[in-house]
């Protein structure tokens, strides 16, 4: 099917609270548990939530007996190695900075709302916490890594009594692919991927493989026509993901959350020991926001391609330039709209999670690609900045979700800023030059390859690396 930038906005760019692999197993769990019935439901009962449970109207969800939460007996999850590896050590919003893969799995089980989705987290509190601490203690929750698994994968196995419930999501952090209450499986259900327009009617759009395969065959023209295709419902969701972040960023250097990357650098600039200009501007909210993002703050980031980290490096710098030279909101929204195609379609060549940091080669990609768009640079122009920045950050590896994120992203966020400006000044690698292919779509080609075929074995030394550290 023919995709539109509404299509790519709605399926690649939401709201998520916490980093967005915890969050994915936590839904796993909430949505396995939203199927169970209460403990002592009778089997009349059981095979009347089971019907209402393949419905999708409003009925499913007022039926108070079907909405009540059931009492947990056990948990057993499988994982595929790089949403173990992000989910491992990263802070969980709400539970006042603890971290863990069981732990994110008990939450959202136990406490948490599935259809918030990536917001799963939101309706948590402290008592709810410590419920699942306390089961996990109890040795209840077991986590399987799939080491030889490619590919975004979540299976949730949740018992309750003799009822067992089973959920699995695939491709996308929010993308449950099955459902299945006592070895039935569940045909129809609210919780499948389907979209909603801006004005929340339900419309199929299809789905993320499809769309994956729709973004490994698109031209940076055609590309560039789609952001030209951006409406004022579009450019209106666009500046909420804006604010969204810029309170992430706020937030962080309020509260020097974290490893305090963005504060540190905002101290150095009142020691006059750096400048301020839109590149440090730029470095400074896109790290503040990281630093509050991976301690765990409970405010939700704008995600883009399916991931929190990449929102804030694909919309953050483009908002530190606006500032600068005073842009329009239309022609910021329209940038930052440029920034989240570009990001999704090179996470379509390099895979959803991998051992490459996509937020520097992605988002960060989008981020000079939108900044350059935002000084009215040419569609040459604009793939110059994407080459730029691939060739500058190409090796940057992803070891797991964690404070230090705030790092990459500092480091993202100022190499975009500098690849737009370098090519708006002319500045553009070569083809001669290491992985840069004869256009930017090769370019982009180029580095999925590098990341889904030439770092598979990088990938598993990460991991190794980081559970040698558990295990000593």
């Amino acid at each position: 099917m023919e995709y539109t930038v509404k299509d790519i906005l709605h399926l690649e760019v939401a709201p998520a609270l916490g980093c967005t692999e915890p969050t994915a197993i936590a839904l796993g769990g909430a949505a396995a548990a939203s199927l169970l019935p209460v403990k002592d439901h009778d089997d009349q009962t059981l095979q009347t939530c089971l019907s209402h449970k393949n419905r999708t109207d409003s009925q499913n969800s007022n039926d108070a007996n079907c909405r009540s939460k059931p009492q947990i007996d056990s948990i057993e999850i499988w994982l595929d190695p790089n949403i173990f590896k992000n989910g491992l050590a990263v802070a969980i919003p709400g539970t006042g900075g603890l971290s863990g893969l069981d732990l994110a799995s008990a939450i959202g089980t136990m406490a948490g709302d599935p259809m918030l989705r990536m917001e799963v987290l939101l309706p948590i509190n402290d008592q709810d916490v410590q419920n699942a601490s306390e089961f996990i203690q109890k040795g209840k929750v077991k986590v399987h890594l799939l080491s030889g698994h490619r590919g975004l994968y979540v299976k949730t196995a949740v018992k309750s009594g003799d009822n067992l419930a089973v959920s699995t999501i695939e491709v996308l952090h929010d993308n449950i692919t099955t459902l299945e209450l006592n070895g039935q499986t569940i045909l129809e259900h609210a919780l499948y991927h389907n979209t909603k327009d801006l004005n929340g009617n339900k419309e199929k759009r299809g789905n993320a493989a499809e769309l994956e395969k729709s973004l490994k065959q698109i031209t940076m023209n055609k590309i560039i026509a789609l952001a030209d295709q951006l409406d004022s419902d579009d450019l209106d969701f666009i500046e909420r993901g804006i604010e969204m972040n810029m309170a992430l960023a706020h937030h962080g250097l309020e509260h020097a959350c974290g490893l305090q990357v963005g504060t540190t650098l905002d101290k150095l600039a009142d020691k006059g020991l750096v400048a301020r200009d839109m590149i440090h501007d730029a470095r400074v909210l896109t790290a503040a926001a990281g630093d509050a993002r991976m301690s765990g703050a409970r405010l939700p980031a704008m995600s883009s391609a399916g991931s929190g980290n990449h929102g804030l490096t694909a919309i953050i710098p483009i908002k530190a330039v606006a500032d600068h030279i005073n842009a329009k909101r239309d022609d910021l929204c329209k940038a930052v709209g440029l920034s989240h195609i570009i990001t999704a379609c090179i996470k379509a060549h390099t895979g959803r999670l991998a051992a490459i940091c996509a937020c520097s080669v992605a988002a960060g990609a989008g981020a000079a690609a939108g900044t350059t768009l935002l000084f009215g640079g040419t569609p040459e122009q604009i793939g110059a900045a994407v080459e730029n920045i691939i060739e500058d950050l190409a090796g940057v590896i992803c070891d797991g979700a964690k404070n230090s994120c705030a790092l990459k992203l500092d480091t993202a966020a100022g190499a975009a800023v500098q690849a737009a400006l370098f090519a708006l000044n002319g500045l553009n690698v070569k083809m001669t030059d290491g992985i840069v292919g004869e256009t930017p779509e090769k370019t982009i080609r180029n580095i999925g390859i590098l990341s889904s075929e030439g770092m598979v074995e990088t990938d598993r030394v990460i991991l190794k690396i980081m559970l040698d550290k558990i295990l000593k």
